[in-house]
């Protein structure tokens, strides 16, 4: 049977994640239920990444088989006709057969955004967390760094992991603001333990914060310690940027 990939789009204010739950709407079900009725027949999607309820994404894959092809150009259209407003295939890719957006990943790229001024703006909630009081973003930035690298990131993940290692590369990690209030915190690597990035997020807050000195990074870290690290903080601020591939050789000449 063929196979597509498929870049999806969401705001996920308003989903329990991306994995089919009982408890409330998933962008899986929207997903396969946007292409059964599309190809007349049920399909079943893979993704690349189980968000958490509240947790946006501009660039997550999902992979399927399908009875049929539809031009890849024409299919982002054919399915958003169908989807409801708050996603959206952006993008679809004729691949190999045996492609699976899972396990053929070779990374991903998030960013958590933080606005920090002295009043609330209704306009980013959504997609942000809202910080108030003095933040010293020149000290969140000397800490970033030290997250890169093959480390036991056991301090930086919640109860409730499937995970059987807590050890993980991070290929990069940066704290960017252009002094308008928006501090972006990107972080690049290979997989990914259980709100991790919201853990990270959490805890270059507290340095700028000055509840925790960027040279003791290292130190959190080493101690595989929860309770040294900073909180997890909220799923609206998190965005899944990029899920990386090895696009040359999956996708399909045609």
């Amino acid at each position: 049977m063929p196979s597509v990939a498929l870049v999806i789009e969401f705001d996920g204010t308003d989903f329990v994640g991306w994995q089919i739950q009982d408890n409330g709407r998933s962008v899986q079900e929207e997903i396969q239920r946007a292409l059964t009725t599309l190809y007349k027949k049920e399909i079943k999607v893979t993704g690349s990444s189980r968000t958490d309820a509240g947790v946006h994404a501009r660039g997550l894959v999902c992979s399927a088989q399908v009875p049929f092809t539809i031009p890849a150009e024409k299919l982002p259209l054919a399915c958003n006709a169908i989807l409801p407003e708050d996603v959206a295939v952006v993008a679809a890719y004729d691949v190999r057969e045996d492609f699976n957006a899972r396990f053929d990943s070779q990374g991903k790229r998030y960013i958590y955004r933080i606005v920090h001024d002295r009043v609330r703006h209704p306009l980013l909630a959504r997609y942000s967390y809202f910080v108030t009081g003095k933040l010293d973003v020149n000290a969140m930035k000397k800490a970033a760094p030290f997250f890169e690298g093959e480390h036991d990131f056991a301090a930086f993940c919640a109860v409730g992991g499937s995970q059987n290692t807590t050890v993980r590369r991070l290929n990069h990690v940066e704290v960017r603001s252009e002094g308008d209030g928006l501090i972006e915190i990107e972080v690049r690597g290979e997989a990914f333990l259980y709100n991790m990035v919201r853990i990270i997020s959490g805890t270059l807050l507290y340095v700028g914060q000055g509840k925790i000195a960027p040279e003791d990074i290292p130190a959190v870290i080493d101690s595989c310690d929860r309770e040294r690290a900073g909180k997890t903080l909220p799923p609206e601020g998190l965005t899944l940027e990029e899920v990386f591939y090895d696009w040359e050789n999956i996708k399909q000449n045609k």
